[in-house]
């Protein structure tokens, strides 16, 4: 099922379930500021996740020390927030990654056992 990019229609708890993960998957192509990480996140597919969403998530990330935080000049602007993984955020990155992938396994055969049954005999 394909959705608009800036309008998916996700839930927000499948969101808030999937969004620390993908967050930590943008920071791997190397350092960012938050409203590239919500671009990224947008074109993706996620659709448009809020200043007040993702900058708490990401302080959480740099207190639990997945991300460090440097601040740089901006061009003829104000200063950004850059963001990178650490050593540690590559690693919970892939850890995440295989849980992830197996969740989402179990998930679709258990709903696609549960939607699509096999046919009954005639």
């Amino acid at each position: 099922m394909e959705h608009p990019v800036n309008d998916p229609g996700w839930p927000g708890e499948w969101l808030r379930g999937v969004l620390g993960i993908c967050v930590l998957g943008i920071l791997q192509s190397g350092p960012t500021y938050g409203y590239a990480i919500a671009a990224a996140l947008a074109e993706g597919g996620l659709g448009t996740i809020k200043g007040g969403t993702l900058y708490p998530l990401l302080g959480r990330l740099e207190e639990a020390g997945l991300v460090t935080v440097e601040w740089r000049a901006g061009d003829g602007g104000p200063g950004r927030k850059y963001f990178s993984l650490t050593p540690a955020g590559t690693a919970e990155l892939a850890r995440q990654a295989a849980h992830w992938q197996a969740f989402t396994e179990v998930t679709r055969s258990f709903v696609d056992s549960h939607t699509h049954p096999e046919e009954s005999p005639s």
